[in-house]
């Protein structure tokens, strides 16, 4: 580790922050994710994870550059206020991000009580248990945030060294007995639907915002941030191209489907036996932990630097009574509500467009801030057409498979309108700070 690399005392260092990242996507996309997915695109699963990597590096790039530029724990908030300033667009984006922060996460716990109910308790098990595992995992997460970035980095780095080993195992078993004619293009699915798909792979990779909240905790900010960022999406991407190759080439599509969360633990029983299917579950305890781990921690550094400028409860930022901050506390307890009361399943399509939004917006706040991060055009260009054609293609398809998914969709929006009119009119006048357009 080089010096500018060192973390200053309490900080992250660029392995703790792509541990971070690679935390972050690897629970919520090829656990969480994997059968919803696989219901789209089919045997294709694993182009879908190529394009959708493609589409993150593309967007990372220009979040790198961002970060690089204007180091803040407030993340794509700060490069959306420094592209377009302080005001109603901004504040709207502002809540659907956290919208979509608090989604991710409680998603990812359900997996995480998924997975513990199959290892530890096994068929029969009743929902209770299930919620028990994930509201532990909630509460033990917000314990981790009291002791600070530099425990943060150091717990991310230690379970993604062992994830990584585990998949190794487990890309080199099933790629060595995977069954080729599962994944014959013959069995894709129409193009249209596997450019849809991109949506819920994309998805998957969404862990590596969480990267941008270091930009405080980083020593070299303008360096370590999108190396951090770079590292992360490159071995995320492999990892996902190959699980994915492996658990199609081994189950078939609708069995990948049925078994749903814990597909990636049962495609590993038939080389391995039950031993496998143990081995990849404890696995999968310790992606999803660190997911959710990953993604409280952005959410600290986002309610905080949007209750610093304003547009959040300034109570957000205040000290918590146990430590961390009293938006980490209301934060936890909102993904703790809706990971128990909620069908996750129906609102990951939800999640999907929300972020598909946000980082479109991102990309346009970059194209617009260009001269300032040095970024090139090209690539940024490539970024803002590729997220939209996606968006558009998955609006299309939603519309015409579950409406009322796509109402849904238009619910969540106008909340984040209604919500920021709210606080610009109501808090905001209070404190004689008026709100721009």
């Amino acid at each position: 580790m080089t010096e500018s690399e060192k973390p200053a005392s309490g900080g992250m260092t660029v392995r703790g922050a792509a541990s971070l990242g690679i935390g972050a996507m690897v629970g919520a996309g090829i656990f969480a994710l994997l059968g919803e997915a696989g219901a789209v695109a089919g045997a294709a699963t694993w182009l879908s994870f190529l394009l959708g990597g493609v589409i993150a590096t593309l967007l990372g790039y220009v979040v790198a550059k961002l970060g690089a530029r204007y180091p803040s724990s407030g993340g794509l908030v700060t490069f959306l206020t420094q592209g377009f300033g302080v005001g109603h667009l901004v504040g709207t984006f502002a809540w659907l991000l956290y919208f979509a922060a608090i989604i991710i996460t409680a998603m990812v716990a359900v997996s995480f009580g998924s997975y513990a109910v199959a290892l530890f308790i096994g068929d029969g098990a009743s929902a209770t248990a299930a919620n028990l595992f994930t509201a532990g995992v909630i509460v033990v997460v917000a314990a981790v945030q009291i002791l600070g970035a530099d425990a943060i980095s150091k717990i991310q780095s230690l379970v993604v060294v062992i994830l990584l080993a585990v998949f190794a195992v487990f890309i080199a078993v099933t790629l060595g007995e995977m069954d080729t004619e599962l994944l014959s293009p013959s069995l894709y699915p129409p193009a249209f639907d596997i450019v849809s798909s991109i949506a819920l792979t994309f998805f998957a990779y969404l862990g590596f915002a969480v990267i941008s909240y270091a930009g405080e905790d980083l020593p070299d900010p303008a360096r370590n941030l999108p190396k951090a960022t770079y590292i992360a999406l490159g071995i995320t991407t492999a990892l996902y191209i190959l699980i994915s190759l492996g658990v199609f080439g081994t189950l078939t599509v609708d069995q990948v489907i049925g078994y749903g969360e814990t597909a990636l633990a049962e495609a590993a029983r038939p080389v391995l036996g039950d031993a496998g299917f143990a081995m990849m579950a404890i696995a999968a305890l310790l992606a999803t932990f660190t997911s959710v781990n990953a993604n409280v921690y952005g959410v600290v550094g986002l309610t905080s630097a949007l209750a610093r400028s304003g547009q959040f409860p300034p109570k957000f930022a205040h000290p918590g009574r146990f430590g961390s901050t009293m938006g980490m506390g209301v934060s936890s307890l909102l993904v703790l509500l809706l990971a128990l009361l909620v069908d996750l399943t129906a609102i990951a399509s939800l999640g999907s467009v929300v972020a598909l939004v946000i980082f479109l917006m991102v990309a346009l706040a970059g194209m617009r801030l260009r001269a300032e991060t040095g970024s090139n055009i090209v690539i940024i260009v490539l970024g803002i057409l590729s997220t939209a054609v996606v968006l558009l293609v998955f609006g299309i398809q939603t519309w015409q498979t579950a409406p009322e998914t796509f109402v849904a969709m238009i619910v969540v929006l106008g909340l984040a309108v209604v919500l920021e009119l709210i606080w610009s009119a109501v808090f905001r006048s209070r404190q004689g700070t008026p709100a721009t357009e």
